[in-house]
């Protein structure tokens, strides 16, 4: 199993949680021998200090070589590759028109096209073992839309809708396809304190009158959360492992992880009887099931 994204927050402990169960789990991160290097190492010393069998792989979901170089490694290691848990991703708060489109961009070359690169890389091994399974960490923001991510947002939408669109034909292939989408975490990640802010400073300041709002973006998170409720993000590591412990064709096609009671479980019933309703009556119907 390759985790994205494995340095900190749901990657982190995903590949922890999937190590656990047995799996051989290769956690992928940037610059494994500089800045990351301590987080490779004590990932390392856990699998050898608990016999798991937990791996540290390069990857940098922004450059296509570093996906294909290092899918191709762990083909060569371990033979095969049997599930992508697509989590690599990255936070903007603040003003919309404040983000310049080079900002827009680089939020989407890692959130939206860093999956494309790392599925161009193990899709064609996949499709020529006929199996596999893609997870994706979506996000509920797709569905509720808070202010002041309006980048993020987008960017989580765009990844949600690529993920649905391959999976119609990636699973006439034998792959399977799972969307986790957690609710909001202010604790156990370095989501909200590693964000990035709009970089034309000049644009924000049009907008001052709402630096209040913007300046209680996590505090207002936090008040989503219901009293002596633990929010989390172990509890998205939990039921990725969940999922991938189901038998093949079992696994649902999504689920939502939210401590935050934003009804989105309801919105998303909805709008997957719309979907296979539509697309069956364009007569694609069989698109909609894993062909074994």
């Amino acid at each position: 199993m390759l985790v994205t994204g494995a340095s900190t927050g749901i990657g982190n402990l995903t590949s922890r949680a999937l190590a656990a169960q047995g799996h051989i789990v290769y956690a992928s991160m940037r610059d494994v021998a500089g800045r990351n290097a301590a987080r490779a190492d004590e990932l390392r010393e856990l699998g050898r200090h608990e016999g798991h069998d937990l791996r540290v792989v390069e990857l940098d979901v922004q450059s296509e070589a570093s996906a294909e170089t290092a899918v191709s490694a762990i083909l060569a290691e371990a033979g095969r590759l049997d599930t992508v848990v697509h989590n690599a991703g990255h936070l903007y708060i603040g003003y919309v028109e404040a983000f310049t489109p080079e900002d827009v961009q680089r939020l989407f070359d890692i959130n939206t096209i860093g999956i494309q690169r790392v599925n161009r890389a193990v899709l064609p091994h996949m499709r020529e073992r006929r199996s596999g399974t893609l997870v994706y960490v979506g996000s509920t923001t797709s569905i509720v839309v808070p202010p002041f991510m309006g980048p993020y947002v987008a960017s989580k939408t765009a990844a949600d809708a690529l993920a649905q669109v391959t999976a119609y034909e990636v699973g006439q292939y034998g792959i399977e396809t799972t969307i986790v989408m957690p609710g909001p975490f202010t604790q156990g990640t370095e989501h909200f304190p590693h964000a990035t802010h709009a970089s034309d400073t000049d644009r924000s300041k049009g907008y001052s009158d709402l630096d209040p709002l913007v300046a209680r973006t996590e505090e207002a998170t936090d008040a989503l959360f219901p009293p002596g409720v633990d929010a989390h993000p172990r509890a998205v590591a939990d039921e990725i492992a969940r999922v991938l412990a189901l038998a093949t064709g079992t696994r649902p096609f999504r689920t939502v992880v939210d401590f935050s009671q934003a009804g989105v479980e309801e919105v998303v019933e909805v709008l997957h009887r719309a979907q296979e309703a539509f697309v069956t009556r364009q007569g694609y119907a069989e698109l909609l099931r894993v062909k074994r």
